[in-house]
């Protein structure tokens, strides 16, 4: 494994390799998915809508060509599960636990790749780090499906304790790795009375998107109780704008839908429908009614919260909230007249500047050609307005759909695969996929100032 890692390591960039181990993964998981034991007896499952659902699983994006719980047994919902942790956790996590498991040394190449797929910036404490998230990951999914199952069983939702904990254990890991897939086959529309199930669900999509390295800090304040604990600017700026984008969000769904889709709703159902749809547009994908009956600047809304994503190092996509925390952060720092991004009394490093608009453009622009190639390619089959909310949802690896997604053709399937892949893997691994090393300029060229806006 070291030699042909080392060997590898030479031909392609660590970026290159990270990417090429989730195309793996998503091809053993297609042709696990097309297995006769992962379908049910009856159904039909396509070798393309096999791999929409693996390309799916493996972003952890809930976007579905079939219904899972008509068409998958349960070892096909196995499989699914085990492809959420890969997406979720991440492909080099999961190694280097089965590397630890096996008493392995990690190597300093195998450290590079860890470094890349969770996107730290240093190389010290991440065997520890690794370890320490898989037993937070493992520990938090184990205890919303104990929550779970015995809730389900209690309140005599399924008749055995094994099918109850079983469909928790589903539902737990599908929450938290936000990977949005249900084998209720309605999502969470049962549930839409349920504030219980509906609570925890809430829960465990927060824990999952709000980014690793925070819930590893939080746990350190937790250890340590110490009032002079600092938290990182890292942390502080994820926390912030997570908690504003879910109360900006929960705020315009309740408002635009005051006397819409909320006319006839009561109080409790208004607050919960507004909370449950902002916080699944992080990276959730599950919901507790149809979104199609929304009104149309609510869906514009949800398709905007949905390309922004979830927090950096997390399970979720999007150009991530840090992005656009910075993006603000300089264009209120520019109209103030400041050459310096300050927050929390500190300043933003102008590389992390250059990389958020890096970031935002990139995303922009593949969302723009992704709408307007799938309009094009189904020959406006779908309203605008679906294909923009399918194209976001794919993006951010949300997983929400006005319920096209089943009828696209195969190109557009392509499409939406291609975009819950970038979604996945991040807009700066797909710009460092054509980067084959940092290079210095040896020279500059004279500066000339060229007019803008």
């Amino acid at each position: 494994m070291r030699n042909w890692l080392k060997a590898l390591s030479h031909k392609i960039t660590p970026t290159q390799f990270i990417v090429c181990s989730y195309a793996t993964v998503i091809a053993m998981t297609t042709l696990l998915l097309v297995m006769p034991i992962s379908v049910k007896p009856g159904a039909e499952l396509s070798w393309i809508d096999a791999l929409f659902t693996a390309v799916s699983g493996v972003s952890v994006t809930g976007l579905t060509a079939v219904n899972t719980a008509e068409t998958f047994s349960v070892f096909g919902t196995f499989v699914l599960m085990i492809s959420f942790q890969f997406g979720g956790i991440g492909i080099m996590a999961l190694g280097t636990f089965l590397w630890l498991v096996l008493g392995r040394n990690i190597s300093l190449s195998y450290r590079r790749l860890i470094m890349i797929d969770q996107n730290r910036h240093n190389l010290s404490g991440l065997v520890q780090l690794i370890r320490l998230l898989l037993f937070m990951a493992l520990g938090i999914e184990l205890a919303g499906a104990l929550i779970f199952g015995v809730y389900f069983r209690v309140q005599g939702f399924h008749d055995t304790w094994t099918e109850s904990f079983y469909y928790g254990l589903f539902h737990a890991v599908s929450s938290y790795t936000n990977a949005g897939f249900d084998i209720y086959g309605n999502s969470l529309a049962s549930f839409a009375n349920d504030y219980f199930v509906q609570f925890i669900t809430m829960l465990l999509l927060f824990l999952g998107a709000i980014g690793f390295p925070v819930l590893i800090e939080f746990r350190e304040f937790l250890m340590t109780r110490n009032r002079r604990f600092r938290f990182s600017l890292f942390t502080k700026v994820t926390t912030s704008m997570f908690v504003i984008m879910i109360v900006a969000g929960a705020l315009s769904i309740f408002i635009l839908e005051h006397d819409m889709y909320f006319a006839d709703k009561s109080w409790h159902e208004k607050l919960f429908f507004s909370l449950f749809n902002s916080i699944t547009t992080r990276s959730g994908g599950l919901s507790t009614m149809d979104v199609s009956e929304f009104y149309e600047p609510t869906q514009f809304i949800l398709s905007i919260l949905m390309f922004i994503g979830a927090s950096p190092s997390s399970v979720g996509g999007g150009i991530r909230t840090t992005t656009f925390a910075i993006i603000l952060l300089t264009l209120y720092t520019y109209a103030k007249g400041r050459s310096e991004v300050r927050v929390f009394r500190k300043s933003v490093k102008d590389e992390d500047v250059r990389k958020s608009f890096v970031v935002f453009t990139t995303g922009a622009i593949l969302v723009v050609a992704g709408i307007v190639t799938l309009d094009w390619v189904e020959q406006q089959k779908f309203s605008l307005f679906s294909v923009i909310f399918e194209v976001s949802s794919a993006f951010g690896t949300s997983g929400l759909s006005m319920g096209i997604t089943g009828d696209l053709s195969t190109v557009g399937k392509v499409i939406i695969m291609a975009l819950m892949f970038v979604g996945r893997i991040g807009i700066l691994s797909l710009l460092f996929l054509f980067r084959t090393g940092n290079r210095k300029e040896h020279y500059h060229y004279p500066k000339e100032d060229i007019i803008i806006g």
